[in-house]
């Protein structure tokens, strides 16, 4: 049979939350948690009677309420107006539960005897209603897979729709690098001719200088100047 349900609670941003769940382990999975706040004193199990009810009451399900506040947890707890965030810290034990320690039997076998006691006399109650919880708890683990599942599909088809839609910027990109290289060679070409033209024009009329200097020196000589 399957781990009997525990209660567990940790405080998340303005929330203090409360769920009931097999280990630890699947108490942070179920808070979205990379860290271990059990072990950091962040989170801690309960036997505080209403929160123990409240969670049992929705096994697998993260309850909160206002994170200094005495009202019930709910699965979709809102901060009330004018609700201003107290000092957060660690959650400390309730009342309750420092008076059950109080009162509980300071021998050992006192304890043994009397939780042997009272297990004998509701077991078959309470083994029923741990079974209900635990499959409630699967259940609900099960929706919440399936909800991290669909969201992990909705991330990654963004990712495509924005790696497709940058590929498409870089394809016109590249179209429009490869069209000015392409006009920018033809332009070249056209003035490398218009650069050979220029250069013949330039050595006839120096070949013409040339021809018509000695001429024009020659008559000078020939005038004895």
């Amino acid at each position: 049979m399957p781990r009997k349900l525990k209660t567990y609670i940790t405080n998340l941003g303005f929330f203090e939350l409360a769920l009931a769940a097999p280990s630890m382990k699947a108490a942070l999975e179920a808070w979205g948690m990379g860290h271990n706040a059990f072990h950091q004193g962040f989170a801690r199990e309960t036997d505080d009677s209403k929160i123990v009810a409240a969670a049992m009451a929705k096994p697998g399900v993260v309850l909160k309420r206002p994170v200094g506040s005495k009202g019930a947890f709910e699965e979709n707890a809102e901060l009330p107006k004018g609700w201003a965030p107290p000092n957060i810290e660690p959650p400390k034990p309730s009342n309750s539960e420092a008076v059950g320690r109080k009162k509980r039997p300071s021998s050992p076998a006192s304890r043994k005897s009397g939780k042997a006691k009272s297990k004998a006399a509701s077991k078959s109650k309470t083994d029923d209603r741990d079974r209900a919880a635990i499959i409630s708890f699967e259940k609900e683990k099960a929706r919440r897979d399936r909800e991290r599942e669909k969201e992990a599909q909705r991330q990654e088809a963004r990712k495509e729709k924005e790696r497709a839609t940058r590929e498409r910027e870089a394809e016109k990109a590249r179209a429009a690098l490869k069209r000015a290289e392409s006009e920018h060679e033809d332009a070249m070409a056209a003035l490398e001719k218009e650069r050979d033209k220029l250069e013949r024009r330039i050595q006839i009329e120096r070949d013409r200088w040339d021809e018509e200097r000695e001429k024009l020196k020659a008559v000078l000589r020939a005038a004895g100047g």
